[in-house]
């Protein structure tokens, strides 16, 4: 098995995850480094939703809660053989959810909960719950065999 043919979709998608994990990296940085008196490593306690400084490092703080899931379940589907098809759809939908919550966190300044970003968190979540359900269908039938 050519696991790059098979796998392509999802391979792809990952690249995608961590490619836009790198771009809120780098927007993260740069917002907060361009802020009068900006200490590294410290971010205003008094900045909140309006601020777009605030909005990018929670965007990256949740991308750094969510995506280490996703990559482990990813990375254990393809070692286990989950369908080729299916796993390379729920990283997309995880990928394009994180990229949609992304560009939402930071163009809404809001308080509100759930706001439209939470949807696409959800999202992401319930694509990883159910890569997870397939692993775990996999595992189970090989050690009940």
């Amino acid at each position: 098995m050519d696991l790059i043919n098979s796998y392509s979709l999802a391979l792809s998608g990952l690249f995608v995850i961590l490619s836009t994990l790198v771009l809120q990296t780098l927007i993260a940085a740069f917002s907060k480094a361009s802020q009068p008196g900006a200490v590294p490593g410290k971010i205003d306690p008094e900045l909140s939703h309006e601020s777009f400084v605030f909005r990018a490092n929670r965007t990256l703080a949740n991308s750094l809660e969510n995506i280490p899931a996703m990559l482990g379940s990813s990375i254990l589907a393809i070692l286990v053989g989950v369908d080729s098809h299916w796993c390379g759809i729920l990283i997309w939908i995880f990928a394009l959810s994180r990229l949609l919550h992304m560009v939402l966190y930071y163009s809404i300044a809001t308080e509100k909960n759930p706001s439209p970003r939470s949807y696409f968190y959800l999202s992401g979540l319930v694509a990883n719950i159910i890569l997870l359900i397939l692993i775990g269908k996999i595992l189970t039938s090989y050690f009940l065999r």
